[in-house]
């Protein structure tokens, strides 16, 4: 069944980046859509489907909310002088109230704000999903690949019972 909405979500979305190693550095607690200030050579690029979110965060700049360290490489079809900056800092969209929440929940309980995934929307606009996280600790992810595996198992024998 999670085959079917993943296949659902990949209709509506067209996924750019995604950044798999978040969920297992981080309990994510919340999350959120926000969208991104991209220049146009850098659209291109993420259309030609390369971006890295891997190493990137989410953080306060000047009262508002920016995305540092998120590798989009230069468009190779555009001359020298039209490219970005590969990794240069881009301006988040969100709104104010939602602005106000996040940083406060990132100055009082320390919690991060982790890139997940980078898409296209079914309006084709290029989108960020932020999501609100804790760090794990070394026996917290033990513990999460542990329910991981046992859940993998117990699918398994049910598949040879039934």
């Amino acid at each position: 069944m999670s085959g079917d909405k993943a296949a659902q979500k990949a209709e509506r979305y067209r996924i750019v980046a995604d950044n798999r190693r978040a969920r297992h550095d981080y309990f994510i607690e919340d999350t959120l859509e926000v969208g991104i200030m991209l220049l146009g050579t850098e659209v291109k690029s993420l259309r030609a489907g390369r971006a890295s979110i891997g190493e990137s965060y989410a953080g306060p700049k000047a009262g508002e909310l920016y995305l540092f360290n998120a590798h989009i490489p230069e468009y190779g079809q555009a001359a020298n002088q039209m490219n970005h900056e590969p990794r240069r800092t881009r301006k988040l969209l969100v709104h104010r109230r939602e602005l106000a929440k996040l940083l406060g929940m990132v100055k009082r309980e320390g919690a991060t704000l982790v890139p997940l995934q980078m898409y296209f929307n079914e309006r084709g606009i290029a989108k960020l999903q932020l999501g609100l996280a804790k760090g794990k600790k070394l026996a917290d992810k033990r513990e999460t690949a542990k329910k991981r595996d046992w859940q993998r198992d117990k699918a398994r024998l049910l598949r040879e019972k039934g």
